[in-house]
């Protein structure tokens, strides 16, 4: 098919890559090229020097080992079918065989017209074919409020999951509650202590190991009008288990909000007393050793220990050295208890049950581990389905507080930690969720309460808002001064004419058809922050467009005498704004209308 089409939705990244499938068709029915090649690697994709052209592909490269070809003999005859298409002024090769595209000048007020008729969906893509994807994230033990400690993960998963599903895939978003375990024992003698607290007792200092934070109070106070004196003197055992179930149950609750105030919000929460009161550990163990990936062994003895203090133990192995691991993994402690790795592979065999692929987004302090769960998500999920299901872990490192360059005080809500609350009631939910994607997740970052909140260039939050903004008032300011529909009348009088787009402004209609592609090769990454660079980017562009105007009038987007030039100018702002809003609510964050 060409890709000069009146179907004013299809856009520019998709046409071309459709040109290149239908050249490539073109060659293996010539018998130029033998048929059923993968193509699953030929990308199209801006050069990185612009000069080179708009668009290349790499088609040509990819297939011409397959193909028992050369490179630059395939990439002719590849150029030869790519001249035919409308939309295509120039196919040139270059190197060894890749495939230099000059897109022509019309394609580019087409691809104007797909965004304006796609809207909201410009972007989107069918890539995720509907698959399923399980994305656990944020998975704080539930023993106090959500700090900055977890709102980078709980941002990166979020966002993640937006920029799935705007792909194509089904997301399943899980929050795992670490219910089980000597913390959450430590979180009910804690609340038993705040009970007592409640009931007049003096308790003085909070003692060395319990929770210290004020949250706790609320808990305790209810716990003393709803059970009145009755646990006040009782033996632990009477209580402890009670206090433990409600005090979870409340932090689960103030959890909730806590991420609801970022926007946050997950489709499922697994609770580990639950999988191990249903016996989840103890059937994957089963069915591992049925398959002879558990066996009983002897632990090697940890790295700087000797043989005299070191006495070996038979436990329950899982052989991960057959997965990659270093060394097999005991599933089971001496005293017969589950270790972390035990509950944490049972869990991931049930998350596995109802999903295609796995995402895990962990603290950069867990990187020891990963190994070893990628090891036993092969094995169970490899032995179950026949091959194992894709399994990725992200891992997110820390971020440094600072205020002014100076690291910020401690809450007196939390006891010893910035709380999620604290960061979004003062800066705003978007700006803590844009800020987060700025810099990779797996490098450090600074997050100083002024500078993100700083009216300047150097802040990419602004930057960007800024740009939205700025179109959002010009597009008000024609409205105001009654130019708009007469400037549209106009654009769509001379729309198609040669030349319509500036020079200037085709840099920034082809900084924005790359939405699509940075949507598709984001999700394919599972790097949301790419969409947060894009966007920078996309603004920078926007901005260096728009200061044409203040040295020459003529370059303004409302020129009162000029009504073509004005309505191409608005249809352009008004397209790059809804790019941008496009950009933003995949990272969970508004658009501003005004700054």
């Amino acid at each position: 098919m060409s890709t000069q089409t009146t179907d004013k939705t299809l856009t520019i990244h998709a046409a071309i890559s459709a040109a290149v499938d239908k050249a490539l068709d073109a060659l293996e029915a010539a018998g130029s090229l033998p048929a059923g090649l993968d193509r699953g690697n030929v990308t199209v994709e801006p050069p990185r020097d612009p000069a080179h052209g708009d668009l290349a592909t790499n088609a040509a490269m990819v297939l011409a080992k397959p193909a028992r070809t050369n490179p630059r003999g395939l990439a002719e005859g590849l150029a030869a079918e790519l001249s035919k298409e409308a939309n295509i002024a120039a196919a040139e090769i270059a190197g060894p065989g890749f495939i230099n595209l000059r897109i022509a000048p019309s394609a580019w007020e087409a691809e104007l017209d797909a965004i304006a008729a796609l809207g909201d969906a410009y972007g989107r893509s069918a890539m995720g074919a509907g698959q399923t994807v399980n994305v656990e994230y944020v998975s704080a033990n539930p023993t106090g409020p959500m700090h900055m400690g977890h709102c980078r993960g709980a941002v990166v998963g979020d966002s993640l999951s937006d920029l799935l599903e705007f792909a194509g895939f089904a997301v399943i978003r899980e929050y795992y509650v670490n219910d089980a375990g000597s913390q959450v024992q430590t979180l009910g003698r804690s609340a038993h202590l705040r009970y007592r607290e409640a009931l007049g007792e003096d308790i003085g200092e909070i003692p060395e190991g319990f929770y210290p934070g004020d949250y706790l109070k609320p808990i305790g106070a209810k716990l003393a009008e709803e059970f009145g004196a009755q646990y006040k003197d009782a033996p632990e055992s009477e209580w402890l288990d009670l206090f433990r179930t409600r005090a979870v149950d409340a932090m689960m609750d103030m959890i909730r909000a806590d991420l609801a105030m970022l926007g946050i919000h997950h489709d499922l929460f697994s609770s580990e007393a639950k999988l191990q009161a249903e016996g989840k550990p103890e059937a994957a163990e089963a069915f591992l050793r049925e398959k002879g990936l558990v066996y009983d062994g002897l632990l090697e003895a940890p790295k700087g220990k000797t043989p005299e203090d070191w006495e070996p133990v038979e436990l329950p192995l899982f052989r991960s050295t057959q997965f990659g691991d270093d060394q097999d993994r005991p599933i089971k402690k001496s005293d017969g208890t589950w270790t972390y790795f035990g509950a944490d592979m049972a869990y991931h065999f049930q998350k596995a049950q109802g999903a295609d692929a796995l995402i895990d987004i962990w603290g950069a302090d867990h990187a020891g581990t990963v190994k070893r769960i990628k090891a036993a998500v092969a094995a169970l999920t490899g032995a179950e389905y026949g091959e194992p299901k894709p399994f990725d872990v992200k891992l997110v490192q820390m971020v440094q507080l600072l205020r002014d360059g100076e690291p910020v005080k401690m809450s007196k809500r939390s006891g010893n930690f910035i709380t999620i609350a604290d960061m979004v009631e003062e800066v705003g939910k978007g700006v803590v969720r844009f800020t987060m994607l700025t810099r990779k997740p797996e490098a450090q970052m600074d997050f100083d309460f002024a500078k993100v909140v700083e009216a300047s260039k150097d802040n990419p939050v602004f930057y960007v808002q800024y740009a939205h903004a700025r179109i959002a008032s010009v597009l008000r300011k024609a409205a105001e001064a009654g130019l708009a529909d007469k400037a549209e009348a106009a654009r769509i009088q001379s729309w198609g004419n040669e030349g319509i787009l500036h020079t200037d402004e085709q840099v920034l209609m082809k900084q924005a058809a790359q939405f699509p592609r940075v949507v598709e090769q984001a999700a394919r990454a599972r790097e949301p922050h790419r969409i947060a660079f894009f966007l920078m980017d996309l603004a920078a562009a926007f901005h260096a467009l728009w200061n044409q105007g203040n040295d020459d009038p003529a370059r303004r987007f409302i020129v009162e005498d000029d009504m073509v030039n004005t309505g191409v100018r608005l249809y352009l702002a008004a397209q790059i704004g809804q790019v941008i809003r496009n950009g933003l609510s995949i990272l969970g964050v508004e658009a501003a209308e005004r700054l």
